[in-house]
């Protein structure tokens, strides 16, 4: 049931230092809580050559090109040869992936960036895992709590599932692109290399390799 949500359905967790993380899961919001504590259990082994630790469990790599102007609280881990630019505001709980991009004010709070992941302009990206090479447009967000303030369920292609969570974001799969200023509600599951396009609101379930155009409009792609 649900086979097109898992974790293994929307992500190559090869590519993630956070690849440990998910064992023994099944759907991706159960790693949400787990995702402080692993930073700092993982954290504690990274390679003093290759990351330096600055200020309280926050372990930066070497190769990676932090912009003097950007905030960066523990627990995180910013990957190889990734890039957080000009007033990036990471709030702590957040696994930057190699080669990754964090851009101009965007904010980052409880996160997993697999590597390659692009959120490079003004995005709000909370309680959410973005998969490979997946890119949120300018202006993009994640809404991670619902207006009246219930637990999130995740609409699934077979059925509704209780998470009994509060906040939750969305989960991209691997090479998800989302197009600019568009709002992914609490929930949204995105399949592998789907479309989102710009001024989106999306709810529910996108399925691997289509094109949403609009809510009930959702196209294959050929």
């Amino acid at each position: 049931m649900n086979e097109q949500i898992k974790i293994s359905a929307l992500y190559n967790t090869d590519e993630t230092i956070a690849a440990k993380l998910f064992e023994g899961c099944i759907y991706p919001w159960e790693v949400l809580d787990k995702i402080g504590s692993f930073i700092m259990e993982l954290g504690s082994t990274l390679s003093e050559e290759e990351y330096e630790k600055r200020g309280d469990d926050v372990w930066i790599a070497r190769s990676a090109n932090v912009f003097p102007s950007a905030y960066i609280s523990g627990p995180c881990i910013i990957g190889r040869n990734a890039e957080v630019r000009h007033c990036a505001f990471i709030r702590g709980k957040a696994i930057v992936g190699e080669g990754a991009v964090v851009g101009n004010s965007t904010e980052l709070k409880n996160v997993i960036l697999f590597n390659k992941v692009q959120v490079p302009h003004y995005n709000y990206v909370g309680d959410s895992i973005l998969g490979y090479k997946a890119h949120m447009g300018a202006g993009s967000i994640t809404s991670n709590v619902k207006s009246d303030k219930k637990l999130v369920a995740i609409k699934g292609p077979d059925g509704v599932i209780e998470t009994g969570i509060k906040k939750i974001g969305a989960f991209l799969g691997d090479n998800v692109e989302v197009g600019c200023g568009s709002v992914l509600n609490p929930g949204t599951v995105v399949g592998r290399g789907s479309n989102i396009y710009p001024l989106s609101s999306v709810r529910g379930y996108v399925p691997e390799l289509s094109i949403y155009k609009k809510q009930g409009e959702i196209a294959e792609k050929r």
